[in-house]
């Protein structure tokens, strides 16, 4: 299997190379860049530093693209929890020392948020690139200059991998497959560079884990590696493999968008922006060519495609047009930023007071629906991180029930749905320690919830066509609209 996965390596780096020479030659090392973004990952990797290393031959002293000009991408990574604890390593060279990572412990201290944490680290020796994904840190280790979103967008693959083998991205799942998590990871990575990252190829290459493989590998001794060649890893459509067959056969879209805004305390928006992403769940026979439309796609900024769509066609027609995948993957992700594009969904009504020189305060809010869009707001959950001085909190909810940490001076309200006949409040008093000075400033309404059926931007899928194959399939669309970041300040 390893001798396989070497020709196949070196297969694709040899025409990766050699394409891209040819480019460089005819159009320039940034415009020969441009075009190869159209690439698969593995090769879009090789190329930027093909390029990197094409820039270099043009100069006194240059080297052989195929020499020592073409440095390691990854060297090492780290799986760590939020405890801290470094639970898995993966070394593909040397082994780099643990002690690396305090590097990346000293930065996640100084970060007020698990999110903050600075996703590039410059050490001495070393850059350490990370992503925090299902409450784990993925930190990689680079020894030379790297293209940082090359690194990032590998390391968001892996951990698409695992959840897409196991289930789950956590710690108990990757601790409870740690045989084919090395696996996988050898698979992905050869050499430093990105190799097999599409979940076809990778199922054949690695088979998925199961009950009942589990017990024949531990009877016969057998592995979940595969003995033959995946068919799609040399072809001109590696995201899909050959021969897909299926009973029923479907497609189904999810349109997934988040709200991230800032209200300030008279209610206006501040910044107001949606994130959206559609998911796509297709189990198709044969080679299928889809065509997705949509009502509105011109409210679209900043969109992001899987390596399957036809750049060509959406920048002339706006059209989604691609041979798609099998089974789970991200069509694309987008952004709408026009603020009036932007509808704020809830609206809070607020009324936080300390007095000075006194012991106790007042806390009243409110929420309800904003606008009027045939929907249910349901989920809602409001965060508030009180000041240092608040002891306890005396309140009551007319919907819900809510919690008080005073340690971490946290409060949480689970409001769940709201009803426009009935607005839920939550109010009552605050109990500050005595004699402390009055905080300075009062604190701000993170809010979580969720609409079913609604794209908020206004985005709507037209139609889906499909050419190459004679069967009709079922189709579905999904819309549900969530909040992000979304803050009120008081």
């Amino acid at each position: 299997m390893l001798s396989l996965k070497r020709r196949l390596s070196s297969q694709l780096r040899s025409s990766c190379i050699f394409n891209l020479s040819n480019m460089v030659d005819r159009l320039g090392v940034f415009e020969a860049v441009n075009q190869a973004i159209t690439w698969p990952l593995q090769l879009r990797v090789l190329a930027a530093f093909s390029a990197s290393s094409a820039w270099v031959c043009r100069g006194p002293g240059a080297e052989s693209l195929t020499g020592t000009g073409v440095g390691k991408m990854i060297h090492s990574l780290f799986l760590i929890n939020c405890s801290g604890d470094i639970f898995l390593e993966k070394h593909w060279k040397s082994v780099v020392s643990q002690s690396v990572c305090d590097y990346f412990f000293e930065a996640q201290e100084k970060a007020a948020d698990v999110e903050n944490v600075p996703p590039v680290i410059s050490t001495p020796h070393h850059y350490l690139i990370s992503i925090y994904r299902d409450k784990l840190f993925f930190v990689s280790v680079i020894q030379t200059e790297v293209p940082p979103l090359f690194v990032i967008e590998f390391l968001h693959r892996v951990a698409d991998t695992f959840q897409d083998y196991f289930g789950e991205c956590s710690e108990a799942a990757i601790k409870d497959n740690v045989v084919i998590v090395y696996e996988l990871l050898e698979e992905m990575l050869d050499n430093g560079f990105p190799l097999a990252t599409e979940s076809n190829i990778l199922k054949e290459l690695i088979k998925p884990p199961t009950i009942l493989r589990s017990v024949v590998n531990s009877i016969t001794g057998s592995s979940n590696v595969g003995d033959t060649l995946p068919t799609g890893q040399l072809s001109n459509i590696p995201w899909r493999r050959a021969g897909v067959k299926y009973t029923n056969n479907e497609a189904y879209f999810d349109v997934v968008e988040e709200i991230d805004a800032i209200i300030d305390k008279s209610g206006s928006t501040v910044f107001a922006e949606i994130q959206g992403v559609i998911d796509a769940c297709i189990k198709l026979s044969g080679m299928p060519d889809l065509s997705l439309s949509f009502m509105n796609p011109r409210l679209l900024d900043d969109v992001s495609f899987h390596p399957c769509i036809r750049f060509k066609r959406w920048e002339s027609e706006r059209v989604l047009s691609f041979i798609p995948p099998d089974g789970n993957f991200r069509l694309i992700s987008y952004r709408v930023s026009s603020q009036n594009l932007v509808a704020i969904p809830v609206y809070v009504k607020h009324s936080i007071s300390f007095k000075e020189n006194s012991s106790c305060g007042r806390f009243d809010i409110t929420i309800g629906p904003k606008q009027n869009m045939g929907k249910t707001i349901e989920g809602i959950t409001v965060t508030v991180h009180m000041p240092k001085v608040v002891l306890n909190m005396n309140l009551t909810p007319t919907q819900g029930s809510y919690t008080f940490d005073p340690v971490t001076k946290v409060l949480t309200w689970d409001v769940g749905k709201i009803t426009p006949q009935k607005l839920p409040s939550l109010k009552g008093l605050v109990n500050l320690q005595s004699g402390a000075p009055k905080p300075e400033e009062n604190p701000s309404l993170n809010i979580q919830f969720k609409i079913q059926q609604l794209a908020i931007s206004g985005l709507k899928v037209n139609r889906l066509d499909m050419y190459g194959e004679k069967y009709k399939p079922f189709k579905g669309v999904k819309y549900v609209t969530k909040a992000g970041k979304f803050q009120v300040r008081t």
